[in-house]
C-alpha cells in the first residue's frame, strides 16, 4: 500500500508540498492537518489586506486540493485534539510546515505597557486571525512607532496610513478599519538599528511608500550616500534599488499631505516611557565603528501612544516535538525517522513565498526518496476514528468553500470579504 502523509500547517509550504507529494508520489493519501477553520495560513492572515495580487497564489492551491488524494482536515490542533507521537504511529510521513507566529520580545524595559504589541499579534488583528481578533489595539492620541526595517513593517505603516479610499478592493477586516479611521493618526516612525544601505524590505514594498495619498515620508539620520555591500548579487541589486528609491523619496514635495512617515535610521530601542500606558518611546544612536554595529550612547525620545515591534517571530512549541530554541530541532530538514520539515520552522522567519516553494518541495521530495513503498498506517481512517471519538469537528475544504461564498456575499462596497472571524 501507498504512502500515507500528515501535512500540518496549511501555509504556502504545506501546500507546495502537498502538491508535490500528490505528483511525485501517485496514490499516496494526504491529510492537511489546520488548526485553524481556514486555509492557506500566512497568505490569509499575514499578507497585507491591500496586496491582493499576492493572494492569488491561493488559486493554485486550490487546484491541489481538487486532487482525490489530498484532504483538508481544519479545526484540528496537534498538541489539543491529536498528539505529535499519534501522529507519527498514524502516517508514514509527517511533514511538519507550522510556520513562525510568536512574536519574538524586544527584551526592552516598559514592553508590557498597554498599547505595545508585536507585529504577528497586531497583523492578525487587522487580518482577522482567529487569535487576534480581540486584541482592541490602543492607537491615539499620538503617534505610532514600528520597530524594524523589513517588508512586515512598511506593510502596518501602509494599513495604518492609507485612506479608506486607498483601501478599495482590499480585505482589510470592518472592526481593524473602524478602530484605524477613529484613531486619526498623523505620524508614524518605522526605526531600524541600522542605515537605509542595510534595510531588509523588497524595492517593491520601498517604491510604495511613495505613492500614499495622505503621508509624506522623511528620511532621519541617513544621507542615503553609502554603497551597499551584500554578497549575494541579487541581494545588492536589490539594495541598490532600495537606495535609488530612497532618494527619490526624499526629493518629494509634501504637497497637502498632513500625515508623516518618519524613517528613522541608525537608532535603537532601548526604554518604552509611560505609567501604565505608552507615553513614548527612548532611543539610542548607533553608528558602524570598525565594522561593528555599536551604541553611541546619545539617547532621544519621541512621542507616541503605540509600540509595534516587527523584530522577528519564534515558532510555537507542540508537545513532545523537539524543538532548538525558537525552530523545530532538524538535520537539514529531517527531525526523525518520517518526520519532515520546511518553511520558517525549520529555519526562522526568512525568505518569501517564492523562496520557500523551492525549499518545500525539496523537502517533500527528500521524504518521498526515504519512503520504502510499503505501508501498514492507518493514516485518514485511524485519524477521523480518533476525531470522531474525541467528539472533534473538522472543517473539510467543501465547508471552507462554503464559509469563503459567506465572506464574499458579506464584502463591503469597494472590499473584496468580509472574513469570518470564529467558526461554532
Amino acid at each position: 500500500m501507498t504512502a500515507k502523509i500528515a501535512i500540518i500547517g496549511s501555509g504556502p509550504s504545506g501546500f507546495y508540498a502537498a502538491d508535490t507529494f500528490s505528483k511525485k508520489l501517485p496514490g499516496c493519501q494526504i491529510d492537511m492537518i489546520e488548526r485553524l477553520h481556514t486555509p492557506f495560513g500566512l497568505v490569509r492572515a499575514g499578507v497585507a489586506p491591500d496586496h491582493q495580487g499576492t493572494k492569488n497564489v491561493t488559486r493554485q492551491f486550490e487546484r491541489t486540493m481538487q486532487n482525490d488524494n489530498v484532504r483538508f482536515i481544519g479545526n484540528v490542533e496537534v498538541g489539543r485534539d491529536i498528539t505529535y507521537d499519534e501522529l507519527k504511529d498514524l502516517y508514514d510521513i509527517v511533514f511538519l510546515a507550522i510556520g513562525a507566529s510568536v512574536d519574538r520580545k524586544m527584551g526592552i524595559a516598559g514592553e508590557d505597557l498597554a498599547g505595545v504589541y508585536g507585529s504577528s499579534a497586531f497583523v492578525g488583528w487587522y487580518n482577522g486571525h482567529p487569535d487576534f481578533v480581540s486584541l482592541a489595539p490602543k492607537l491615539g492620541p499620538n503617534g505610532v512607532a514600528i520597530i524594524g526595517n523589513g517588508n512586515v513593517a512598511i506593510d502596518i505603516v501602509r494599513v495604518l496610513a492609507k485612506s479608506a479610499e486607498e483601501m478599495q478592493g482590499s480585505d482589510l477586516c470592518l472592526h481593524a478599519e473602524d478602530t484605524i479611521r477613529a484613531a486619526k493618526l498623523d505620524n508614524f516612525y518605522m526605526i531600524g538599528r541600522r542605515g537605509a544601505a542595510q534595510a531588509a524590505f523588497t524595492p517593491s514594498e520601498a517604491n510604495e511608500l511613495g505613492h500614499l495619498a495622505h503621508c509624506h515620508p522623511v528620511i532621519l539620520n541617513d544621507d542615503l550616500t553609502e554603497v551597499p555591500m551584500e554578497e549575494d548579487p541579487k541581494s545588492q541589486k536589490n539594495k541598490e534599488k532600495n537606495m535609488e528609491i530612497l532618494r527619490g523619496l526624499s526629493e518629494q514635495d509634501r504637497g497637502d499631505k498632513a500625515k508623516t512617515l518618519h524613517l528613522q535610521f541608525w537608532a535603537k530601542p532601548i526604554e518604552i516611557l509611560g505609567t501604565d500606558c505608552v507615553e513614548g518611546l527612548r532611543l539610542e544612536r548607533t553608528a558602524l565603528i570598525d565594522g561593528r554595529l555599536q551604541s553611541t550612547g546619545e539617547t532621544f525620545d519621541i512621542a507616541v501612544s503605540t509600540v509595534i515591534s516587527a523584530i522577528g517571530y519564534e515558532t510555537a512549541p507542540i508537545p513532545g516535538l523537539p524543538m532548538n530554541g525558537t525552530i523545530v530541532q532538524n538535520n537539514d530538514g529531517l527531525v526523525e525517522d518520517g518526520v519532515y520539515v520546511a518553511g520558517w520552522c525549520k529555519h526562522g522567519p526568512q525568505g518569501t513565498i517564492p523562496t520557500n516553494r523551492k525549499e518545500s518541495m525539496e523537502m517533500a521530495k527528500f521524504a518521498i526518496d526515504a519512503f520504502n513503498g510499503e505501508s501498514e498506517k492507518n493514516g485518514p481512517a485511524g485519524l477521523d476514528a480518533l476525531l470522531k471519538e474525541r467528539n472533534v469537528h473538522p472543517v473539510d475544504f467543501d465547508n471552507w468553500k462554503q464559509i469563503e461564498a459567506q465572506e464574499e456575499q458579506a464584502a463591503r462596497p469597494g472590499r473584496v470579504r468580509e472574513k469570518q472571524i470564529t467558526f461554532a
